[in-house]
């Protein structure tokens, strides 16, 4: 492996994009830590320290998470790269909806230039959206729920404004930079942008670990090691269909007769339905604070077993929507029908199976029986930090640093990033990664 690596930065244009890449990052964690204009920072240090040894959980803290803690500073990147995917996920979403976006997909590069101008458009929006919501909570005092300090000292609109103003380019900077990481670098933009945000909080939760004792942090990092070793297993684990393509004559020159194999991968929807179920766990208490409700049966209800990630009505409550969320999304983005026509259209079959409505039929039923082991994976993957929570510090599951979101989007990336230089050296005729 080193001498893969030695080989990659030996390599003139795989080292300027590497160099690159890691300017790129550079530049992406040196903004999220200059605050916004008009915020104290003084009194947000104090806050975030207040906030620490608290357990009070945050409504923020996947958000908070993917700006790799950028967020509670309101820094000029303080919202990360969360709108940009949310407004993927929900342009992806409408494609099967809107039948114009469906078209566009079926276009080609054209079409899909045209997805991601849309997509561009919806995050400046999400990113107003949420500015101004997180803006309006921090000059309420609600942003940090034990701390009395202004955040904001001089609040007036004009402040107010400039902030959300910030904010909103700072994500705007935040897609121009990734989109640069995706065409001029190595990886996906995107990707690596979160992977920096999730890999900038371990060596702080590394530190809060450590202060229960160095058995306490050698059994974590076991449990870690043992974590991330499962996960690679099964995001590499695929069921391969195969398939056979028949000969074909065009003009005087005979076609197809290969054999290969269509991959359906045990996780088809990614890190994906985790992000919906966090999301909409934390939607009645983000709604309760905004209505300044206190006090009250669905206050309490919200504070006592959704906000409380050990409650096991939190932990039953995410499994379960994990669970529905994997279903939906890949029944959204994998169409057994298309494949199977694509297949037939092109000569593909499978192997004792005919083609057309069968074949259909026959991927549904694979597929459903992949995607029941590949939810109860997430959610377990999802729910193991619930359960290390007095250990790292804090009330947060997201804090953990080997579960959850943050292992199986840091995998993923890597895996993929990894793949990608591989490649590059391949076709260089160089020894990969993995000898």
């Amino acid at each position: 492996m080193l001498g893969a690596f030695r080989s990659a930065l030996t390599t003139p244009d795989l080292r300027k994009k590497i160099l690159f890449t890691l300017g790129i990052i550079a530049v992406y964690r040196l903004g999220c830590s200059i605050p916004s204009p008009g915020v104290s920072y003084p009194n947000i240090q104090e806050c975030l320290e207040q906030v620490e040894q608290s357990d009070n959980a945050s409504i923020y803290s996947l958000i908070n998470l993917f700006s790799g803690g950028a967020l509670l500073q309101l820094s000029i990147f303080a919202l990360g790269i969360m709108p940009y995917i949310t407004s993927s996920i929900i342009i992806q979403l409408l494609t099967v909806v809107i039948p114009r976006f469906e078209q566009l997909k079926k276009e080609g590069q054209s079409g899909q230039s045209k997805l991601t101008q849309y997509t561009r458009y919806l995050t400046i929006a999400l990113a107003i959206l949420q500015a101004t919501g997180i803006v309006a909570l921090a000059d309420r005092g609600q942003l940090f729920t034990n701390c009395s300090l202004p955040v904001i000292p001089e609040s007036n609109i004009f402040t107010l404004s400039v902030i959300v103003i910030v904010m909103t380019a700072g994500t705007a900077v935040i897609m121009w930079l990734g989109e640069q990481v995706t065409e001029r670098g190595i990886g996906n933009g995107m990707s690596l942008l979160i992977f920096t945000s999730i890999a900038a909080r371990i060596p702080g939760e590394g530190a809060n670990i450590l202060q229960n004792g160095g058995l306490v942090f050698a059994g974590v990092c076991f449990f870690g090691l043992a974590i991330i070793a499962s996960v690679v297993f099964v995001e590499q684990g695929q069921r391969r269909i195969p398939v056979q393509y028949a000969k074909r004559m065009v003009g005087r020159r005979m076609y197809g007769g290969t054999s290969t194999y269509l991959p359906l991968k045990v996780n088809q929807a990614g890190v994906i339905p985790v992000i919906f179920g966090s999301s909409l766990l934390y939607l009645p208490d983000l709604i309760s604070r905004l209505a300044g409700t206190t006090g009250g049966g669905f206050q309490q209800f919200v504070q006592t077993y959704l906000v409380d990630q050990s409650s096991w009505v939190h932990i039953t409550l995410y499994i379960a929507l994990i669970i529905f969320f994997t279903y939906f999304y890949v029944g959204i983005t994998f169409n057994p029908e298309e494949r199977a026509d694509e297949m037939k259209k092109f000569g593909g079959f499978i192997p004792g199976i005919r083609p057309g409505r069968p074949t259909a039929e026959y991927l549904q039923f694979v597929l459903s029986r992949i995607t029941l082991p590949g939810s109860l994976y997430l959610g377990i993957v999802a729910v193991l930090p619930n359960f290390f929570l007095g250990i790292t510090g804090s009330g947060q599951n997201q804090n953990f640093p080997f579960g959850g979101t943050a292992v199986l989007i840091m995998v993923g990336v890597g895996l993929d990033t990894v793949k990608q230089i591989e490649s590059q050296l391949m076709q260089r005729k160089y020894d990969g990664f993995l000898r």
